[in-house]
């Protein structure tokens, strides 16, 4: 049995994909940037000297870094409403995607915050700085200069991710593809067209987050 490879059919639905990809790069931008705030609280509460703050953070981080994520989903969009907590596909979705990316950049950001010298909060302190002023005026900016790289790679893990979404129906890139994929039998074809998007975009990202690592590198 021979399989020819025709594109035509893939190219014809080729706007739905884009669609997706679109869709897809919303959603791990949304959850990246929830998840950056999850993960600075969960971090501070990491390094707190406080047990009360330091101890549910990091039963927050053990519990969503040990259960597989497509878990998280599933129990967001049809455990949640028996709850009474109803929300919508995507608004389901980037909370949980959120929530996962804030565990594993609550220890990205704690690594940050330890590795910020302490020097710098007692210089905060010299001036009249209050431990608010420190933080957001110096401890963050300097730890995010630190973590950049890997708030990177966590941006793109994210947006592959996102291919999970399919699972509730969201018309994200991997839906629209399994989509066209049942309604043109170019099983092949579109798997290959579906890839090569989460590629090239993955590598786009990874470009652009390396010109923003150069820019904001400390010289030496």
């Amino acid at each position: 049995m021979t399989y020819s490879l025709n594109f035509a059919a893939v190219w014809r639905s080729f706007d739905l994909l884009l669609e997706g990809l679109a869709l897809s790069l919303g959603l791990a931008f949304a959850a990246i940037l929830a998840g950056c705030v999850i993960g600075l609280i969960a971090a501070f509460g990491l390094v707190s000297k406080t047990v009360a703050l330091r101890k549910p953070a990091g039963l927050y981080v053990t519990i969503i870094r040990n259960t597989p994520i497509l878990v998280l989903v599933l129990f967001s969009y049809f455990a949640l409403p028996e709850l009474g907590v109803r929300l919508g596909k995507i608004e389901s979705f980037v909370l949980t995607l959120a929530i996962y990316s804030g565990a594993y950049l609550a220890e990205v950001f704690r690594g940050g915050l330890i590795a910020v010298p302490p020097g710098q909060r007692e210089a905060g302190l010299a001036i009249g700085l209050t431990e608010m002023q420190i933080r957001t005026s110096i401890i963050i900016p300097l730890m995010l200069r630190n973590v950049l790289p890997s708030l990177g790679s966590t941006m793109i893990s994210l947006f592959k991710d996102t291919s999970l979404a399919a699972a509730i129906a969201v018309p994200e890139l991997t839906f629209e593809a399994r989509k066209i994929n049942v309604e043109t039998f170019r099983v092949i074809e579109t798997w290959i067209v579906a890839s090569c998007l989460y590629v090239a975009t993955c590598s786009l990202l990874a470009a652009l987050m390396r010109v923003v690592e150069r820019r904001l590198a400390v010289p030496r």
